[in-house]
């Protein structure tokens, strides 16, 4: 066997590439990215919207990723960015209804891929995965 195929990254990567193809794929047929799938999660999570900073901060992105993220976002309409009056450094971004009416069928739809992928695994074994990753390095995501 190769040495790279021993290599933790390599596996991850290889993993990771499959699986965000996978997704792509379904997700396109919404109009959007994986990307933007996350952007849209935790705005469906936030009531009141939230800044471009903490969308990074829970995607484990980059600030300036985020911002290519959200104005390709806000041209398709799914997203409007709001200015605080009192502080016109502050923005939230929130979901506009084109973007909050994609709630349940994407929720849905992701659920199903997650079947997809995870369906060599049991329950057991999912579970596992999901505690091991989250393990590596110490990464700190919600459970989920």
């Amino acid at each position: 066997m190769a040495t790279y195929t021993h290599c933790i990254n390599f596996v991850l990567t290889i993993a990771q590439h499959e699986v965000f193809l996978t997704f792509s794929e379904t997700l396109s047929k919404f109009g959007i990215t994986p990307g933007q799938y996350g952007v849209l999660a935790c705005l469906w999570e936030s009531q009141g919207g939230i800044t471009p900073k903490e969308i990074a901060g829970a995607l484990h992105v980059e600030n300036s990723t985020i911002s290519g993220v959200l104005d390709r976002m806000q041209k398709q309409g799914l997203v409007t960015r709001i200015l605080n009056p009192e502080n016109r450094r502050s923005i939230h971004v929130k979901a506009t209804a084109k973007g909050m009416a994609l709630k349940e069928p994407l929720l849905q739809e992701v659920e199903q891929l997650n079947q997809q992928v995870l369906q060599d695994l049991t329950a057991q074994e999912q579970v596992q995965l999901f505690n091991l990753l989250r393990r590596i390095k110490g990464v700190s995501i919600d459970t989920m």
